[in-house]
């Protein structure tokens, strides 16, 4: 059953392909884009993706370790390999009215390339401005990060928001690689940071804010959108 009035979900993903000014190679986690696609696509959503180049999307080959086969079906798909790994929208081929929710996903890539992206902070204000939901996933609440309301507020500022844990970073062996630690930036901008065990799945939901802790959480995520949407 397709939701009333269907509209879209906008998918963000990474185009960086190493860890700063490393040789280590990065990118989207894969499973972040597609568990989150295939779930509110079977309630009836459609997505498309975007980037902050457009194109190319590299995946942080990391990621392949920790696929199963629903990933892997998803990841299969020409309608995935097309739009989202080869041909992701630019943000200036974005109507934000068109969508219901922008949702950010993560991989380490992200990192580098979220935060400062002024068109997609622009793109997710206008979703939230319309009453539209701001979503993010593990690493991908970097994108979160610098987005302000109307009011010139931080979007995460008196909210309750999780994300890739400075704990998880040490455990992940990339404390020293990367730019900043999320958990620290996101209470930097007011927000109330909320975690679980290292790695177990976990999603906060504070009114249209939703966010996931680490990979395995972005079915949670979907699971909370969509029922917000609902």
């Amino acid at each position: 059953m397709q939701p009333k009035n269907l509209k879209k979900i906008l998918i963000v993903l990474t185009n960086t392909t190493r860890y700063g000014q490393t040789t280590d190679p990065t990118g989207l986690w894969l499973g972040e884009a597609t568990e989150f696609a295939l779930l509110v696509q079977q309630a009836g959503y459609q997505v498309d993706y975007v980037s902050p180049q457009g194109g190319f999307v590299p995946l942080d080959p990391r990621s392949m370790k920790y696929t199963d086969e629903e990933i892997m079906t998803v990841y299969e798909t020409a309608d995935f390999q097309q739009r989202a790994l080869m041909n992701s929208l630019r943000p200036a081929q974005v109507i934000p009215a068109d969508y219901v929710a922008i949702y950010y996903a993560g991989g380490h890539g992200v990192m580098w390339d979220f935060p400062d992206d002024e068109a997609l902070q622009t793109i997710a204000a206008a979703i939230y401005g319309h009453g539209g939901y701001v979503t993010a996933v593990c690493h991908g609440i970097a994108g979160l990060l610098n987005i302000r309301t109307a009011s010139g507020e931080y979007l995460i500022a008196n909210r309750c928001v999780t994300g890739f844990t400075k704990a998880e970073e040490v455990l992940a062996g990339k404390r020293s690689v990367v730019p900043f630690f999320n958990q620290e930036e996101a209470q930097k901008r007011g927000a109330t940071f909320m975690k679980k065990r290292a790695y177990k799945a976990y999603a906060v939901q504070d009114d249209r804010l939703i966010t996931g802790q680490n990979p395995f959480s972005a079915k949670a995520v979907a699971r909370l959108l969509i029922q917000a949407l609902a």
